[in-house]
């Protein structure tokens, strides 16, 4: 199996939704997305709003997922891994130097000109706007994986 590993600050937004909009959309066979956070708090969950999206949307009940602090197992065994903004790549590339050449934005891998946006404490309609935006980028790496299949 390839792990694909995104990255957010707490794992409890962008992240774990990437990594479930990933998994649902996928049709490479061999590849699963993982997902942690760069500064996760103990014990904490995915956010309501993030479960809820992902529930009206894709059907998957991410509700009493755990997040997961970043470590270098999992970079170990992830083929590539995506952040949501530049200054979590920035961090983890100095942090992981010995991973930095698999470590990248989510959007600058797919050419998008952008980070992800954060709806952490934000209304329901402010997820649904990241949703949008991770469905978009997700999509196009999923083609861009399928061209490069034979380089994993």
């Amino acid at each position: 199996m390839k792990n694909i590993l995104f990255v957010c600050t707490g794992n409890t937004c962008r992240s774990c939704m990437a990594e479930a909009i990933f998994n649902y959309f996928c049709d490479i066979s061999g590849f699963k997305a993982i997902s942690a956070g760069l500064f996760v708090i103990n014990g904490s969950t995915t956010s309501k709003n993030a479960a809820e999206i992902i529930k009206n949307n894709i059907k998957e009940d991410i509700r009493n997922r755990k997040a997961v602090q970043i470590n270098r197992n999992l970079l170990e065994t992830s083929k590539l891994v995506f952040t949501m903004t530049s200054g979590i790549k920035n961090i983890l590339r100095e942090d992981f130097a010995r991973f930095k050449n698999k470590i990248f934005t989510l959007n600058e891998y797919v050419s998008v000109h952008s980070d992800i946006i954060d709806p952490f404490g934000s209304n329901i309609e402010a997820y649904a706007e990241t949703y949008d935006q991770l469905v978009y980028s997700i999509k196009l790496l999923l083609q861009k994986l399928k061209g490069e299949a034979g380089i994993f």
